[in-house]
């Protein structure tokens, strides 16, 4: 790696990655995956289920929406369950299979292998070519394939911006930011600049740096992975030692050419026969370029391909792995409470307190009566009639605000008096269940203390 002195002190300089064009089985395996995933992307907020959108992390209205079901903040719990399946499911995934989530389904490799360095590719050339390009002479036509190139990430970033907003705030008001006059969303259209420039920057310059340094999944791997886990690997047993062959001829030295097209492919410039290194993000491209020249020698495939370092090192295929083993009993059992958690989720949800600063009233009635005051929430895209019913006690309900219908997505302030006659009362504190009805059924059921003298 080359270096610069910087105020006396030797630090080193960052080499400019040229990867070479990949090919192969593998990456049209990757292709298939990787692009099947960015349409997903792309099309997933125009998809409504039941009127909300398919997915939705609105943090600044406290709104979540995945496959059509609301989550407010009411319903954490469910969420925080719903991140714990998804973290257990790449930690499981890196202990079985290393760093694949890296190669195969990061959107920042999928944009930067897939989408930009492919136009760089259309417009640059192959990596001699832009290696070429940039220490050639500062000319009209290099200066053109640069304003292009550019011109085409920032227009691409650009609705990269565009899409990501939409999984925060929704398509809909997405478009009123875009259609309608800047003065009016201010806000927006500087989230929307600054989301281009951040992505612009990322994939036009940061780039493998994501992945090698500012990621921290990177890091995790020599904490989850152990001999077991298989990955990227090279088998220096029987590529080593390193030399060129002649096709059909013996030789006392091992299957590696010393081609170096391992090197040239790699996105994060790395060597992957130097072992295990925290830069391989499982992309593949190492294995299609390997196994391009072993059978131009007719020498077996994989000198390069899916090992665990047990294997590497000559020893038996393990049977199991117990942390394989432990991470999917984890995973099942969380699943199993995630989906508990979804069905027996309310529509409606509601807090039930007893009107601060107040006390039981007795009236001249004989009766005694507690003041409250309710929250309720509808988490569905339908507007809810309902009304208030009091559960297993001798009981009734005198509304302050009467309402009957519960706004689709909206919140609901009541007042309310529950009144009993104080005959009826046994013990100063009675337990008191309100029922929301809604089609004859309780769809929620809050709880309270009903506080009154014993007569």
């Amino acid at each position: 790696m080359a270096t610069a002195t910087v105020a006396g002190a030797v630090k080193p300089k960052r080499e400019w990655i040229y990867a070479k064009k990949p090919g192969g089985k593998w990456f049209n395996r990757r292709q298939w995956v990787g692009y099947t995933l960015l349409a997903f992307l792309i099309v997933a907020p125009f998809i409504k289920i039941g009127g909300e959108p398919l997915l939705l992390f609105n943090i600044i209205e406290r709104k979540f929406v995945i496959f059509g079901s609301v989550f407010w903040p009411q319903d954490l719990h469910i969420f925080v369950f719903g991140m714990l399946i998804a973290m257990v499911c790449i930690v499981l995934f890196t202990v079985v299979y290393g760093r694949v989530w890296c190669g195969w389904a990061c959107p920042q490799t999928i944009f930067m292998e897939l989408v930009f360095r492919r136009i760089e590719f259309l417009i640059e050339g192959d990596w001699l070519q832009q290696k070429k390009l940039d220490k050639a002479p500062n000319t009209t036509a290099k200066y053109a394939k640069k304003i292009l190139k550019h011109t085409i990430f920032l227009l691409i970033s650009f609705v990269i911006s565009n899409l990501f907003l939409s999984y925060i705030i929704g398509i809909e008001e997405l478009w009123k930011i875009m259609t309608d006059p800047i003065s009016q969303h201010i806000g927006g259209f500087v989230a929307i600049v600054l989301f281009t420039l951040v992505f612009y920057g990322v994939f036009a310059y940061v780039r493998e740096i994501v992945c090698t340094t500012i990621c921290p999944y990177g890091r995790l791997q020599s904490v989850l992975m152990d001999d077991k886990s298989v990955t990227i690997a090279y088998d220096h047993r029987r590529g080593e030692p390193r030399g060129h062959r002649k096709k059909d001829v013996e030789q006392l030295v091992g299957d590696c050419v010393d081609c170096n097209l391992c090197v040239q492919v790699c996105p994060t410039g790395i060597d992957i026969r130097n072992g295990l290194q925290m830069e391989c993000v499982s992309c593949t491209a190492c294995i299609d370029a390997c196994d391009t020249v072993m059978e131009k020698l007719d020498r077996p495939k994989n000198l390069i391909g899916f090992y665990s370092v047990s294997e590497i090192e000559g020893q038996p295929k393990a049977k199991g792995n117990t942390r394989a083993i432990a991470y999917t009993v984890v995973l099942a059992a969380l699943v199993a409470v995630f989906g508990w958690l979804m069905f027996s989720r309310s529509q409606v949800d509601g807090t039930l307190l007893r009107a601060r600063g107040s006390t039981y009233q007795v009236l001249d009635d004989g009766t005694v009566s507690n003041l409250y005051s309710l929250e309720l929430i509808n988490k569905t895209s339908n507007d809810i009639p309902f009304n208030l019913e009091v559960l297993d006690e001798d009981m009734a309900i005198r509304m302050v605000n009467q309402l009957t219908v519960l706004k689709a997505g909206a919140t609901a302030q009541m007042t309310f008096f529950l009144i009993t006659p104080q005959q009826s009362v046994k013990t100063y504190k009675t337990d008191v269940k309100i029922g929301v009805m809604a089609d004859g059924k309780a769809v929620e059921t809050l709880k309270t203390t009903f506080v009154a003298p014993v007569k």
